[in-house]
């Protein structure tokens, strides 16, 4: 039994895998959204390209002259019927050379001479395309000209001479052709171009545009080295996605949006973060939640959504603690505009205690204990006793305790957290992350058997803006409304 359970198990795994590794309906509509810019920019490039270049093509006029050939017997008398199929079959092998044949000298030159054209039979050739039907006696002469009128004497004159010639000079001398080519459907002068086809081309370009831009947004896909959407984070790390922060200036300044701009929709955006860290379980034997920040590479944001995170927890009353790990560059204290001369350096090394380098920030419930200068031996630090007693003092005074850590790409400290019980959240940044080191450290984290609790994605594609449009616009401030439309201005 336990044998056909884990049978159907890994059974399922390979279904799963097999349905992940497939380009799905919904996957492509994801790829294409995320590159929709790319989308249309190649199909505005497309289409403008053939446009331009009908419109840059000449005007040209096609008409068409048509002859039909007839077996004609020397003999006195009515042909019998043997004579009349002899005859039938003699045309057929004859006209198919007849189309090679128009474009000759001996059948061009005659009709320039005749109509005094300013070309050559070269010149004309070009501009002629001759045609027999198949099964048929007909012989189709087509010219294309930038003059209607000239378009039409060229057919006439090329048809009558082509006639000249299988009658009186293609066979030897003295004895006349037994075909005859008869003109029976002149040509006439067009009342329309027959190119540029502006239909036709806008159409191709439209089609060809739509196409070549999918298959560039696939291709920029493929070749993509960074994270472009928090779904592709998913396909490297096994976690939710519990808060997505949109670009914003207001989060490059040393205040946390909820500090700064509390009615904000980026502060909203750190109070979801807040909720969902809410259903988090705390560390066994306490009541305090114990969340490790980290990321894959540097410029990711991990510190700017610590802060946030922690000052978003202090505002619904939580007791929080804010912790610079990162010890091989700290920015914590720089990042609020605190002291950051003495941290946990100073504690870790046996130099200062607790309560000489923590800070009290904003609210006496906020509490930030900057890193210090950096020292030689981080990971040694972070991995001594002291850094576990007081993880250990620290979870028992504090309802959340934030670690902001180095980045995974750099080392591996956030790990040396989690195995003490915390919670590990990663911090990727759209166009930032790398698509290589994400993989990297989620099979790390499956080596050790250590999992990411959720991702908080850094500069996602603001969807708020549509806000501004419509009735909901009076959930936010009106001191936030007025930033973004000075940050607006500033762009333009």
């Amino acid at each position: 039994m336990a044998e056909n359970i884990i049978e159907q198990q890994a059974a399922g795994a390979v279904a799963a895998k097999q349905e992940s590794d497939g380009m799905t309906l919904s996957g492509l509509f994801g790829i294409m959204r995320k590159h929709i810019i790319t989308i249309i920019v190649t199909f505005a490039v497309v289409l403008g390209a053939a446009i331009g270049l009908t419109m840059m093509s000449p005007v040209k006029y096609s008409t068409t002259s048509q002859l039909f050939a007839t077996y004609s017997d020397s003999s006195d008398g009515a042909a019998n019927s043997s004579e009349q199929n002899s005859g039938s079959s003699y045309i057929m092998s004859q006209i198919k050379s007849y189309p090679a044949l128009t474009t000759t000298q001996s059948v061009l030159q005659p009709a320039i001479e005749d109509l005094k054209l300013p070309m050559s039979v070269g010149q004309l050739k070009g501009e002629i395309s001759v045609t027999n039907p198949t099964n048929t006696a007909f012989v189709n002469i087509t010219v294309t000209d930038g003059d209607p009128a000239r378009a039409a004497d060229i057919a006439n004159a090329v048809a009558k001479s082509l006639s000249s010639v299988v009658e009186n000079t293609l066979y030897a001398s003295g004895s006349r052709s037994s075909v005859k080519l008869s003109i029976v459907q002149p040509a006439t002068a067009p009342s329309a171009p027959s190119s540029p086809k502006w239909k036709l081309n806008i159409l191709i370009g439209i089609v060809g545009g739509l196409i070549l831009g999918v298959f560039a947004a696939l291709l920029k896909d493929v070749l993509s080295k960074r994270v472009q959407d928090d779904d592709e984070v998913g396909e490297y790390l096994d976690a939710p996605i519990i808060g997505r922060i949109p670009e914003e200036e207001l989060l490059k300044g040393t205040k946390p949006a909820v500090v700064s701009e509390p009615g904000s929709p980026v502060a909203e955006d750190f109070r979801r973060v807040r909720t969902n860290l809410t259903f988090m379980a705390p560390v066994d034997g306490t009541n305090c939640r114990l969340i490790v920040v980290t990321s894959t590479g540097a410029s990711e944001g991990k510190t700017t959504m610590s802060v946030n995170v922690a000052a978003a927890l202090a505002e619904n009353g939580a007791k929080v603690l804010l912790i610079d790990a990162d010890l091989r560059h700290p920015s914590v204290a720089k990042k609020l505009d605190l002291d950051g001369s003495a941290g946990l350096t100073h504690v870790l090394s046996g130099q200062a205690s607790v309560k000489d380098v923590v800070q009290r920030y904003w609210k006496p419930n906020l509490h930030v204990m900057p890193a210090g200068p950096k020292p030689p031996n981080a990971s040694t630090l972070l991995n001594s006793p002291i850094m576990e007693e007081l993880l250990n003092n620290a979870m028992e005074q504090y309802d959340y305790v934030l670690i902001d850590t180095a980045p995974m790409v750099v080392a591996n400290d956030a790990v040396i957290f989690v195995r003490r019980g915390g919670s590990l959240i990663m911090v990727c940044r759209r166009d930032q992350t790398l698509k290589r080191d994400l993989r990297d450290i989620s099979e790390e984290l499956t080596t050790l058997d250590l999992s990411t609790t959720g991702v908080i994605f850094n500069c996602a594609r603001d969807s708020k803006k549509s806000l501004e449009h419509t009735n909901y616009y009076y959930y936010y401030s009106s001191r936030s409304t007025d930033h973004r439309k000075k940050r607006r201005f500033s762009l333009k």
